[in-house]
């Protein structure tokens, strides 16, 4: 297996499958982030990757600097949301002044983000009562269909995390709320067969490896899909902390 540097920068390789196969996120977990600012909150969307969460905080009304460390994904970001700021950084090395933002979200990305030196670096750009964020859409691993289709490409760091109860708080956060939402999301099969291509895991697989996982997904989209689509029961879990 790949050691997790290796994992963490892969995903530039198939942005546009990443852009194809990853959910969006809920616009109610977005608000409810967002949900102690003011109007116009200035926000960093931290590990953007292709604009999935970006999109959806620029939606909510707030002006939103997108920062990822990978040149791939933010050129796929600014073809999906023209205009947007992008800036290549890490969770440990944001280019970004200290107190200039009201709150650093982070979608699908903090379980790559050393978490101590992740959670000093937020706290330096985040005003004094500012919001950090981060948040994960997972499957819902209590469906049967779900652990059959975990069971085929492996689970991931991130459902790890949240399934052990999510982030942990390092200073200057004292503690998470935490708010759930569950939903339903169909996928045709290019999504599906995407969505699984986009992992870190698949990516960095031998091709042969590859090959076969792509192979029983696609085997299972046609024993499992209806009319094309084969839907899938998601939870979207939030995380928000305050700055001191």
């Amino acid at each position: 297996m790949a050691d997790k540097e290796t994992m963490a920068r892969s995903f530039g390789a198939v942005a546009g499958q990443y852009e194809s196969g990853r959910p969006d996120y809920p616009v109610e977990a977005v608000a409810w982030l967002l949900e102690p600012l003011g109007d116009d909150p200035r926000v960093v969307d931290l590990g953007a990757g292709t604009g999935k969460l970006t999109r959806a905080i620029r939606a909510a009304g707030a002006a939103v600097t997108a920062v990822d460390p990978d040149a791939e994904m933010l050129a796929e970001l600014r073809r999906q949301a023209p205009g947007v700021d992008t800036v290549v950084g890490t969770g440990e090395s944001l280019p970004l002044a200290d107190g200039s933002v009201d709150a650093v979200l982070s979608g699908q990305a903090w379980h790559w983000v050393d978490p101590v030196a992740g959670s000093a670096e937020v706290g330096r750009v985040l005003r004094a009562g500012g919001v950090f964020g981060p948040i994960w859409n997972v499957r819902d691993d209590r469906d049967p269909l779900v652990r059959r289709l975990t069971a085929i490409m492996r689970g991931s760091a991130a459902e790890e995390l949240v399934a052990a109860g999510g982030p942990a708080p390092h200073p200057p956060f004292a503690a998470f709320e935490r708010r759930t939402w569950e939903w339903g999301r169909g996928l045709d099969r290019q999504q599906l067969q995407d969505m699984v291509a986009s992992r870190s895991y698949i990516i960095t697989s031998e091709p042969a490896e590859r090959e076969r996982i792509l192979g029983e997904v696609g085997a299972l989209f046609d024993a499992e899909s209806a009319e094309g689509v084969l839907t899938l029961p998601y939870r979207t879990e939030a995380f928000r902390a305050r700055r001191p």
